[in-house]
C-alpha cells in the first residue's frame, strides 16, 4: 500500500511553495501598496479577503499565528483605502504575472491538474474548516493557470485548517505553537514568531505558558517541546492524506515530480525577496 502520509508531507511543500512565494513577490507588494496597504499588510488582506465580512477577530481566530494587531491594523486600512475584493483580484493578477516571469515551467502543470484537484477540494470536509470553506466558495478563474492555482491554494488552506484543529485540540496558543516550530525548525532564537508581528511581551507570555507546561526549559523547547511539534506535524500529514489518496498515486506522484522543479526556482525568489528563513513550511527540515 502507498504512504499516504509521505505523500502528502513531500506535496505538501510544493503546495505551499505555489501558494506562498505571491506574499512577498515585490510586483504583489508594488500593487498592494498603490491600494494604500505597505508592507505585509497587503499579503494579510489578500488571504483573509474571503473571511473578511465576518471581521477582524474571525481572521484573527483564523490565521493563528499572526499579530492580531497587525489584522486589525490591515482591517483599518482596507476600510479607508480599497476593499478586500480588489486587494483579492490585485493578487490573481499578480501570481499569473509573476508565474510568467519567475516560474513559466510551472503554467502548464498548473492548467493540466487544475481540473482534478476542483474535483478533490470540492468533495473534502468543511466541518471545522471555516477558512477553506470561504475560499472554496470565491468565484474561480476562466483562465486556467489562475484556477489551478486557486484549486492548489484550496488544498494549502484546507490543510493549514486541519493543523490548526490539531493545535487547538493540544491546548496551545497561537505564539506558542509559533515559538515551538521556530524550536523545531532550529531557527535563530524567537525569529519566526517576531516575523510574524509578535512582540516581545507576547514572547513572554509564549515562554512563560511553555514553561509551566512542562515543554520549554531556560526559553529553549524541551525534548517533550520537539516531540509535541513534530507529533503536530505527522498528524496533520496523516489527516490531509485523504486529498491524496482521492487523486490516486500515479497522480500524486506525477503532481510531485512535474511541481518540484518548478517550485525550487520559486523558493529561491522567496530567498531573495523575503529571506532564507522565510515560508518554513516549504524547507526540508
Amino acid at each position: 500500500m502507498p504512504d499516504w502520509a509521505a505523500i502528502a508531507k513531500r506535496n505538501s511543500r510544493s503546495v505551499q511553495t505555489t501558494i506562498g512565494w505571491i506574499f512577498w513577490d515585490p510586483g504583489a507588494l508594488a500593487r498592494f501598496d498603490a491600494l494604500g496597504l505597505p508592507g505585509p499588510l497587503g499579503y494579510i488582506a489578500a488571504r483573509c479577503a474571503p473571511l473578511a465580512p465576518a471581521g477582524a477577530s474571525a481572521v484573527i481566530a483564523a490565521f493563528g499565528s499572526i499579530s492580531p494587531p497587525a489584522i486589525e491594523f490591515t482591517f483599518a486600512l482596507v476600510g479607508a483605502n480599497t476593499s478586500f475584493e480588489r486587494v483579492w483580484d490585485e493578487r490573481n493578477a499578480a501570481v499569473v504575472e509573476g508565474l510568467r516571469t519567475h516560474a513559466p515551467e510551472i503554467l502548464d502543470p498548473l492548467a493540466d491538474f487544475g481540473p482534478g484537484i476542483w474535483a478533490i477540494v470540492d468533495q473534502l470536509p468543511t466541518a471545522g474548516r471555516v477558512f477553506f470553506a470561504t475560499h472554496l466558495s470565491m468565484p474561480r478563474s476562466a483562465d486556467p493557470v489562475l484556477s489551478g492555482w486557486q484549486a492548489i491554494n484550496c488544498l494549502r488552506e484546507w490543510r493549514g485548517d486541519t493543523h490548526w484543529a490539531l493545535v487547538a485540540a493540544s491546548g496551545l496558543s497561537g505564539i506558542e505553537v509559533s515559538i515551538l516550530h521556530n524550536e523545531w525548525m532550529g531557527y535563530e532564537a524567537d525569529w519566526l514568531p517576531t516575523s510574524r508581528g509578535s512582540s516581545p511581551a507576547d514572547l513572554e507570555t509564549g515562554w512563560a505558558l511553555l514553561e509551566a507546561k512542562g515543554l520549554a526549559t531556560g526559553r529553549r523547547a524541551n525534548p517533550a517541546g520537539i516531540e509535541l511539534r513534530q507529533h503536530l506535524e505527522d498528524e496533520t500529514d496523516r489527516l490531509t492524506a485523504a486529498a491524496w489518496e482521492a487523486f490516486g498515486e500515479p497522480r500524486s506522484i506525477e503532481f510531485a515530480e512535474r511541481f518540484e522543479p518548478p517550485c525550487a526556482a520559486l523558493l529561491k525568489r522567496v530567498d531573495i525577496t523575503a529571506g532564507v528563513n522565510y515560508q518554513p513550511a516549504s524547507r526540508i527540515r
